[in-house]
This record gives C-alpha cells, sequence and structure tokens, in this order.
C-alpha cells in the first residue's frame, strides 16, 4: 500500500509537467501577423485579401461555403488556399444559377431551388469573380491563394493570420478595387505576434 501511495505522488507531479509542457508547445510552436491594409481609399480597407507567400509544406485545402441571402452572396469575398471546395447555398425564396466567367475557373451551376446547394473545387490560384444568371446586381468573390497563411480584412482594414510557422515571408494582397503598393515582408518569430501595414491603392 506504502508503494502504491508513493507512485500516485510522484504520478500526479509527472503529469503535470507533461501537461505543462504540451501547453508550452501550442503555445510557442508558431507566431501571428497582425497589421492593417493601409488604403488610399478608406471604404475598400474592407474584403482584402492578405495572404503569405513562402512558406514551406503542403497546402492544406479546406471547406468553404458562400451562402445567398436578401440576393446578396455573403461573404461577400471568401479566401481559400488552392484544392479547397466551396459550397454555394441557396438561403433566398427564389432561384439562383451562380457562375463564373473567370478564364482560371469558368463554371455554370445551373439554376437550383432555394434550400439547394452546389459544390466547386477551387484547384488553382484564381480570382473568382461570382455572378447570377437570373438576378445581374448579384456580385461576389472567392480567391484561392497558393497558401495556407490569408486572411480577410475587417471594415477598419485590420486582418490577423494565426498558427505561422518562423520564418521569413512576403506580404501581398488582394483587393476588388485597389493593388498592394511595393514589396511588404515580414519574420515571424515562435509565440510572437509580428506587425505589418500592406499599402494598397487604385
Amino acid at each position: 500500500m506504502k508503494i502504491e501511495k508513493l507512485k500516485q505522488k510522484l504520478l500526479k507531479p509527472a503529469l503535470m509537467l507533461t501537461g505543462f509542457g504540451l501547453m508550452s508547445t501550442n503555445a510557442f510552436g508558431a507566431g501571428t501577423v497582425s497589421g492593417t491594409v493601409d488604403a488610399s481609399v478608406a471604404k475598400y480597407k474592407k474584403d482584402a485579401v492578405v495572404y503569405l507567400l513562402g512558406g514551406k509544406g503542403p497546402l492544406t485545402p479546406k471547406k468553404g461555403e458562400v451562402d445567398q441571402k436578401n440576393l446578396i452572396f455573403i461573404p461577400h469575398v471568401l479566401a481559400v488556399p488552392v484544392g479547397s471546395t466551396v459550397s454555394f447555398k441557396n438561403s433566398d425564396k427564389v432561384n439562383h444559377n451562380i457562375f463564373s466567367a473567370d478564364v482560371c475557373k469558368k463554371f455554370n451551376l445551373g439554376t437550383y431551388n432555394p434550400g439547394m446547394s452546389r459544390d466547386v473545387v477551387f484547384d488553382k490560384p484564381c480570382v473568382v469573380n461570382l455572378l447570377c444568371n437570373v438576378h445581374s446586381e448579384m456580385s461576389g468573390y472567392v480567391v484561392a491563394v497558393n497558401s495556407n497563411y490569408y486572411a480577410v480584412t475587417s471594415a477598419d482594414g485590420k486582418f490577423t493570420i494565426g498558427n505561422v510557422p518562423a520564418g521569413t515571408y512576403e506580404v501581398t494582397a488582394w483587393s476588388e478595387k485597389l493593388k498592394p503598393q511595393g514589396k511588404t515582408m515580414v519574420t515571424v518569430a515562435d509565440g510572437q505576434t509580428a506587425t505589418v501595414s500592406v499599402k494598397m491603392a487604385k
């Protein structure tokens, strides 16, 4: 019994140290890139796609979704890594027919009813302008990037890209109205936040 109690006393600190080691690995195994799009026109700060180039390792495809509500694509801009599948859902009370005429990703999903959803795989880097054959006023974008590290800016132009492995990256961006100005680089350290400003203009 005494030996058993001794084992339990020794086991608890060992488990605590192991848990602390795992937490430390998660906390300091990658860094964060945070910043702002410095746009020449303030209203265009929103919905810019900021992403990092130069990362090692294969791309990790994801599943994304673009919904249709009140004749609007939601979100207006969706960013995904190349190879990702995007579902186009119809939450309206009317039929939609989503299509793209862009050379890098042409498709036409045909007319489909409310409540239905159809998928498209974005298999190469591409900025895809989404349109609807039924409602000409509708427009949105899927931006397939050659990176695992990306974000879409909020209304104030801010963005945060998490879980970035330590290293030096080129920061680039896409916007519906603006283009990046010059070359922006950032160095990421484990467990640290690197701050960067991305300049964009017409």
